[in-house]
């Protein structure tokens, strides 16, 4: 199973003018190396190497020279160096050689009709030792787990699939898509785990890849630094973040412990860089630009709302909910949106951001603020009627534009409401399995206005 968006993306850097070789990157376990290999199927030659093999990595090191390298590898392989124009060269776990790196720049100089993919497990880690790094001659591209759409396509729910992408969706699609959302909402992305259950359907069966998911990521660290202390915060806060996903956190005597503020910030900023979480800041403006502020708390998100529903024990919860806003404080599906937002995000910079206003007695924070052409478009998940929306009010008295979206268990609906300031504006409340088409949603919300006239769809 693989993310069929990314194979258009990869297709597209491919055939992009001046294409420079790719990086890709992401935590491990997310699929980089399975989607590259099908990508490599539609080359007429495919050229593997792995430089945790000591055979792979001796190219790199016995052949500092790029043309003797190059001409190495398609000799090693028994590939056609004459066609070479027709050939993508994939450099798995480069991170065993960084120098290997650095060579991507003469491949890009020297070579530059090889299409060439590097990917690395830790590759992130390496990138602050002294690496002399090969700017502006590669290109990045991230690699998240499973989205919404590529979980249907595993389980072969392709007619749902095709329901899920139809804009707007039609009503009768809602309860099949809402089953199949909690289930994913379950189990959650990771590629291994969706493979098991789509072939299985045996929920028990998954516990075991959980728990190996997580010691491999705990076994990890002493590759990130050779600081035994910072070794052991950063364990801790691996454990612990998967237990506080969702929430806002300070990093003083984080998760009960006796570490310091400068402890678990530096032990967090390196796991931000592995992408097994990231912290999210929160802004207080409207308007652009989109400025994070750094000295408020952020919020925590960790790389898969399934591992965070595993270790904190709510599978058997959300089993039986009709409604994830009732779970975990409605934390669970707020995390998940912001998981299924970043999904179809490939950039390296791509983050999310939410909306604070911190005033004594006049508190209020909106779920996230999506940039859309321009524009900050706020997005609550919750349940609950329109008028209990009061932070997203406040936000839009702000707000230089009259368009919302709401996530929640129930049927999409548009509706006009107006804030207690009086400022009408148009609200978009969607089921929240649509979380992975949020921007073709607001794009749909923009030429969609609401008059005296007009019938609001699927009016409650």
């Amino acid at each position: 199973m693989f993310n069929r968006e990314i194979l258009k993306r990869l297709a597209a850097w491919n055939s992009a003018s001046g294409r420079r070789p790719l990086i890709l990157r992401g935590a491990r376990q997310v699929g980089k190396t399975t989607v590259v290999n099908a990508f490599g199927l539609t080359f007429p030659q495919y050229i593997y190497l792995n430089l945790e093999n000591a055979a792979d990595q001796t190219l790199f090191k016995d052949n500092p020279d790029i043309d003797i390298l190059v001409q190495n590898i398609f000799i090693t392989k028994n590939k056609y160096f004459i066609r070479r124009s027709e050939t993508l060269i994939f450099i798995d776990e480069i991170q065993q050689f960084p120098k290997a790196i650095n060579m991507l720049r003469y491949f890009y100089e020297n070579y530059p009709e090889i299409a060439v993919i590097a990917a690395g497990s830790l590759l992130e880690t390496i990138f602050s030792k002294g690496l002399s790094f090969p700017v502006g001659r590669v290109d990045f591209m991230v690699i998240r787990p499973v989205s919404f759409p590529e979980f249907l396509g595993a389980m072969g729910e392709q007619l749902v699939l095709e329901q899920l992408i139809h804009i707007p969706l039609n009503e009768f699609a809602h309860t099949r898509l809402l089953e199949l959302f909690h289930m994913y909402a379950l189990i959650g992305g990771m590629p291994e785990i969706v493979n098991q259950y789509a072939r299985t359907k045996d929920l028990t069966a998954l516990s075991a890849i959980y728990e190996r998911l997580m010691a491999a990521y705990i076994d990890d660290v002493e590759k990130y630094t050779t600081d035994d202390h910072l070794i052991q915060v950063i364990r801790h806060c691996i454990r612990i973040s998967f237990l506080q996903a969702g929430s806002r956190i300070k990093f003083q005597h984080f998760g009960q412990s006796n570490y310091n503020s400068r402890e678990v910030g530096e032990a967090l900023r390196t796991l931000e860089k592995t992408y097994l979480l990231s912290l999210v800041y929160p802004t207080t403006d409207a308007v652009l630009p989109l400025m994070p502020d750094l000295k408020r708390s952020p919020r925590l998100q960790v790389l898969d709302t399934g591992m965070m529903n595993y270790f904190l024990g709510l599978r058997t919860n959300i089993l039986g909910t009709s409604d994830l806003n009732n779970i975990h404080q409605g934390i669970i599906i707020e995390h998940l949106v912001g998981q299924e937002i970043l999904a179809s995000q490939f950039n390296v910079l791509s983050r999310l951001d939410f909306w604070v206003r911190e005033k004594v007695g006049s508190s209020a924070e909106v779920d996230y603020v999506y940039l859309f052409e321009g524009q900050l478009i706020p997005i609550e998940v919750k349940s609950g009627k329109d008028g209990t929306l009061r932070s997203l009010h406040l936000f839009m008295d702000e707000a230089p534009h009259d368009m919302a979206i709401r996530f929640y268990a129930g049927k999409l609906q548009l509706t006009q409401i107006s804030t207690p300031a009086g400022k009408p504006y148009r609200l978009l409340s969607l089921p929240y399995y649509l979380a992975s088409q949020t921007k073709e949603y607001i794009a749909w919300l923009k030429t969609n206005p609401i008059s005296p006239q007009s019938t609001p769809h699927y009016p409650r």
